[in-house]
């Protein structure tokens, strides 16, 4: 019988087993891509590179779609395993990948006049989030399991945090004049937003306490910890930019020192993200290969430069304004770096198993 079809004689068709086991074993935050594709080409509009930039956002809506249907396929064919992760506390915050990759693309269309396409993706990435926002954590308190909820945690918790920041990026980023209600959504997802990362920082620091990770677990994710209060800096810039209606004059004075605390704080977090890789590839000698994980460097590293950005010019701060646009170049590097191992992953696989595959013949 063959392996590929099931069916008795049937002739096995090149690469598809691969392929298949590649969609079933689809990691959940593999929008990730789509996060860290769409803010390095802001980035890189901010520093005036518009062909790059360009070019960054096709990428962007290419793996978006790609993997809109890469998921369904899994979804549909691999029910089972899809429902898996998203019972496994150390895989279901991942999901919100998608609400941020929605949004980070909405935000993208819309400096490009697509203001129809960023609400239907806004609008898709709400639901998603309602979905998640609400679901995740009630499959996690419910699950029954020998092992509590909270020993799974890690960094991709914090994309709860990203996932709630990327809405109101993305309301604040339609052409204005901006509707109240678009404004008032702005404010409360950033606000649940800020709420959120008290709550999730809160627990992930207790599992590391409780529960000790090994050196392989300190997981790029972790980057996102950063990530997380960058979009949220970003996120409350963009609401400093909105009209001044009862709403956001109220929350002006709030969002503003909310925004450079959390700049100030993420900033100081870098070395330590950067030590704890030293540390871990260095000094406890993991091998430093390509996961889909990295992506979560790339997207924080970009975020960085763009909320920097937003920022200094919301508050009139020169030097903020030129360190994202200085920062945007790191961002490039870092995302090529990460293209080229996944690229190089991606080749492995099917050179090493032609390679292995020795040639038999009958006599």
């Amino acid at each position: 019988m063959d392996g590929a079809t099931g069916r008795p004689g049937s002739r096995p068709v090149k690469n598809g087993p691969a392929v298949r086991s590649g969609i079933r074993d689809l990691s959940p935050g593999y929008f990730a891509v789509v996060m860290a594709t769409g803010i390095v080409s802001h980035a890189m509009g901010l520093d005036g590179r518009a062909y790059l930039s360009d070019l960054l956002l096709a990428l962007t809506v290419v793996s978006y779609v790609t993997l809109v249907v890469a998921y369904g396929w899994r979804l549909a064919a691999y029910r089972s395993e899809f429902l898996a992760d998203a019972r496994d506390p150390s895989k279901a915050f991942a999901f919100f990948t998608f609400v941020a990759g929605s949004n980070v693309l909405g935000a993208g269309l819309a400096a490009h006049s697509h203001a129809v396409a960023t609400a239907v993706l806004l609008v898709v990435a709400g639901l998603a989030w309602l979905l998640l926002s609400y679901g995740v954590p009630i499959v996690l308190v419910t699950r029954h399991a020998s092992r509590p909820a909270l020993a799974g945690a890690n960094g991709t918790w914090f994309l709860w945090v990203v996932g709630t920041q990327s809405i109101a990026v993305a309301a604040t980023s339609l052409p204005p004049p901006v509707p109240d209600p678009i404004a008032a959504l702005s404010v409360a997802c950033w606000s649940v937003g800020v709420v959120l990362y008290l709550v999730v920082a809160s627990m992930v620091l207790i599992s590391l306490l409780q529960y000790p990770v090994e050196p392989a677990g300190l997981t790029p994710p972790y980057w996102v910890f950063m990530g997380a209060t960058a979009i949220s800096v970003l996120a409350g810039a963009q609401i400093l930019r909105l009209p001044a209606d009862p709403l956001v004059a109220a929350m002006r004075p709030a969002v503003a020192g909310t925004s450079v605390v959390l700049w100030v704080f993420g900033t100081w977090v870098i070395p330590l993200l950067i030590g704890l890789g030293v540390w871990r590839h260095l000094v406890r000698r993991v091998r430093l290969a390509y996961e889909p994980g990295l992506w979560a460097i790339v997207f924080p590293v970009g975020m960085y430069g763009v909320a920097s950005h937003a920022l200094g010019a919301a508050l009139h701060v020169p030097w903020l304004v030129t360190l994202g646009v200085d920062e945007a170049w790191m961002a490039l590097a870092v995302w090529f770096a990460v293209l080229l191992a996944m690229l190089g992953a991606l080749l492995d696989r099917p050179l090493r198993a032609l390679t292995s595959r020795s040639p038999t013949r009958r006599s």
